[in-house]
């Protein structure tokens, strides 16, 4: 047996603009199985657009669950990188000191396949032109000569000494990658402001 809504507050119909009062629920906009029918085109569109929404958001979870380690360490690194850039933005080539509106890299002084765990320290990382970093193999004795005049000859000798290896797990790529990309976001809010 079926009971009536109480004091069911009258709506307007979607598709005829009739009043009328709910009769199954209260989320109901139509009057009628006729008005539902001339309705349901109306929201085709919205529904495709949600079902599309929800298939793009699984494949992009289905494609994090099939990353590599080596994925998550190449997203880190470019996150890292662009900080790099963006905090040495306002400085000259950390090798040749000169300003020029070419390509600029995030150049390592102790590079990433001699030192893997120096990849993500800031100290061992500053603003390198193209030319200095690629074809002139990071120009080391001048990079070197500008890392102990910018931070002393006592971080470089750190930077040269050994270090404990790091091997580096999918998670604490990952809270690189995030933290790298919020400090980006800092820097250019600031450059913005």
């Amino acid at each position: 047996m079926r009971t009536a809504l109480k004091d069911v507050k009258q709506k307007t119909c979607k598709a005829c603009g009739e009043k009328f009062a709910p009769m199954f629920n209260t989320t109901q906009v139509v009057c009628s199985p006729k008005c539902a029918l001339a309705h349901a085109p109306a929201n085709s569109e919205k529904a495709r657009k949600a079902i599309g929404q929800c298939e793009r958001h699984e494949i992009k979870v289905r494609k994090e669950k099939l990353k590599s380690r080596a994925d998550h360490l190449r997203e880190a690194q470019a996150a890292f990188n662009e900080w790099i850039r963006l905090r040495d933005a306002d400085r000259p080539c950390v090798s040749c000191g000169r300003h020029h509106e070419g390509q600029y890299h995030a150049g390592h002084y102790r590079s990433v396949g001699a030192n893997p765990e120096l990849r993500f320290e800031p100290l061992n990382v500053w603003k390198q032109c193209a030319p200095c970093n690629t074809h002139l193999s990071g120009n080391l004795v001048n990079y070197r000569i500008s890392l102990l005049q910018g931070i002393g000859a006592e971080k470089v000798e750190w930077l040269e000494g050994p270090h404990e290896p790091r091997k580096y797990t999918v998670e604490e790529i990952k809270t690189i990658k995030a933290e790298y990309r919020a400090k980006t976001r800092e820097l250019k809010k600031g450059q913005a402001a």
